[in-house]
This record gives structure tokens, C-alpha cells and sequence, in this order.
């Protein structure tokens, strides 16, 4: 399982650790990633998905998970997000059509 969160694609960084004296550490930063469960209001079911701890922020910022993925770059999503996010659209365009 790869440390990358599957809405926002935040990711581990490298850097270097600098002490007071000025010498440089390698070290890795990991993201604040947390495993969660989010409903999507279109399909009506939840969705595991390990997600940074600013991306659930970001979700309800946003009105929900159908929203954030819909504004969201395809290339920041997961396969799984992505296949969600495929399901909330058509779900929307049939809703639609109906109405």
C-alpha cells in the first residue's frame, strides 16, 4: 500500500532535517494519511479510502464527496476515486435526463 492519498495525490517528500549548527539530515516527511469512510449522496453508499487529513477537510469544504470529485483532476484521483467518480457522473447525467 503506497503512502499517497487517493483524492488529492499528496505524496512523501524528501528533504533534509537542518540543526542548529547547521548540518543537513536526509529525511523522508509522510503524509497525515487516515482511513476513512465517505458517503457519496449521489450513489447513497460510503467509500473506504485512505485520504490525507486535508483532503477531509478539503472534501467538506467543498459540499460532500460527489463535489470534490467532480472538481477533481483525473490524474490526482486513484483508480478507485476515479471509478467512483465515473459511477457519480453517469448517476448524475441519468438523474438529469430523467428530470
Amino acid at each position: 500500500m503506497s503512502r499517497r492519498c487517493e483524492l488529492t495525490g499528496k505524496a512523501v517528500q524528501s528533504g533534509n532535517k537542518v540543526s542548529h549548527s547547521n548540518r543537513k539530515t536526509r529525511t523522508r516527511f509522510l503524509p497525515n494519511l487516515c482511513q476513512v469512510t465517505l458517503i457519496s449522496d449521489t450513489l447513497g453508499k460510503g467509500f473506504k479510502l485512505r485520504v490525507a487529513a486535508a483532503a477531509i477537510r478539503s472534501v467538506e469544504h467543498r459540499g460532500g464527496l460527489d463535489a470534490f470529485l467532480i472538481k477533481a483532476s483525473d490524474l490526482d484521483l486513484s483508480s478507485d476515486a476515479l471509478a467512483i467518480k465515473r459511477d457519480v457522473v453517469k448517476k448524475q447525467a441519468e438523474t438529469a435526463q430523467a428530470a
